[in-house]
């Protein structure tokens, strides 16, 4: 039994005043003190909240300027990475992640790592490899499928290997090479496929989308989330917010290219890529907050000078582009829970998952809040 005293408690639903006490991995009560804790966490008047669920990761990626130099290393190596990404993840206060690309089938190992302890990280809720065009973006570590029918077997194939959300690239991306931003990828056909077959095995599906074009294709076709959006007009916008699909918009990924360029060895057309898009976004989020599109927390933490320990910078990002410190807080926490289809993370009340951070500040008014925890709990074990 684990209790963090001293602390005030705080999640979208409600404050409460501490304790939190924890058995084995689920939160048992709040407020309730027990006679003889095994360990005791000092809050020092601090605040528990909930620990972050970061949306949109690729496990595997290191943050280097290049992504592509990851096309040559071996599995175990990239094993090696995505265990040290992980590792400092968690640290961080990112407890839950949702991996939405890796080669072959490292996302599902992963998740099976943690869930049995084998190595530290935070509970991964993996897509596989996405299904992708021939050629596409994202082709060295996708699934190339092309047609309805393929496409359709190519998300069976990634079910099959322990897929819990369905990844495609609607449209074409900055860190591909040749891969164009401005037009759609996948066909409309192509993405009712993917729709429909993740939908038979009750498993929700994300898009990568830039183009608006693509924005209107995957929202048309019932996809649960919009990754990127960055060209997000007010018709996709309202769009989006009828059909209820989620937005991530993963500011860190344009922030990290753009404010580093090519002296930090970015490639010259990922940085024109990134440049094109990040002149664009101002507009999407004008759109997205006119319009109400649900919103949830995701970093793309892997590309470029975007790494996984600094996922907490996002919540920051979100609020300079006009969200409020109280929605980015359920953004990372409730509104992200739900995407993901997990009934048992973002609040802390009984029965839930004992994934908890102890922070200086209340993260409802303090957008900063999450970049230094005092304290990580994450399944129930302090980090």
């Amino acid at each position: 039994m684990l209790v963090i005293e001293n602390t005030r408690v705080v999640d979208c639903e409600r404050e409460q005043d501490g304790p939190v006490v924890v058995e084995n991995d689920k939160i048992v009560s709040v407020g309730d003190a027990p006679d003889d804790p095994e360990t005791v966490v000092d809050g020092e008047g601090g605040v528990v909240a909930p620990g972050l669920i970061d949306s949109h990761v690729h496990v595997s990626m290191d943050g280097r300027p290049n992504s592509e130099g990851l096309r040559s290393e071996s599995a175990s190596k990239l094993a090696y990475r995505a265990a040290e990404n992980l590792r400092e993840a968690v640290r961080a206060g990112v407890t839950t992640v949702r991996d939405l690309g890796s080669p072959g089938t490292l996302g599902p190992d992963t998740h099976d790592a943690i869930a049995e302890g084998l190595i530290e990280g935070p509970r991964v809720v993996p897509c596989g490899s996405p299904v992708v065009i021939t050629g596409g973006h994202g082709h060295w570590f996708g699934r190339e499928a092309d047609g309805p029918a393929e496409v359709r077997k190519g998300v069976r194939e990634q079910l099959k290997k322990g897929a819990e959300v369905v990844k495609t690239m609607a449209t074409g991306g900055v860190l591909t090479e040749g891969a164009d931003i401005g037009g759609f990828e996948m066909t409309p056909e192509e993405l009712d496929a993917l729709v429909s077959a993740a939908a038979a095995k009750g498993r929700p599906t994300a898009a990568h989308c830039h183009a608006v074009s693509g924005i209107k294709n995957a929202t048309r076709a019932g996809i649960s989330s919009i990754e990127h959006g960055t060209f997000m007009d007010r018709e996709a916008a309202e769009l989006m917010a009828e059909e209820g699909t989620y937005w991530v918009p993963t500011a860190s990924a344009l922030h990290g290219i753009t404010e580093n360029g090519t002296d930090a060895g970015v490639p010259e057309w990922a940085v024109s890529k990134a440049e094109e898009a990040e002149a664009a976004f101002e507009d999407a989020w004008t759109h997205a907050l006119a319009a109400d599109v649900p919103i949830a927390m995701g970093t793309d933490a892997g590309t470029p000078f975007n790494f996984h320990r600094d996922a907490a910078h996002e919540l920051e990002y979100m609020v300079e582009y006009g969200l409020s410190a109280e929605r980015a807080f359920e953004a990372a926490t409730e509104n992200a829970a739900d995407l993901l289809g997990l009934g048992d993370v973002g609040r802390i009340e009984p029965g839930y998952r004992a994934d908890l951070v102890v922070l200086d500040s209340d993260p409802r008014e303090d957008v900063s809040a999450y970049t230094e925890p005092r304290a990580v709990v994450a399944a129930g074990n302090l980090v």
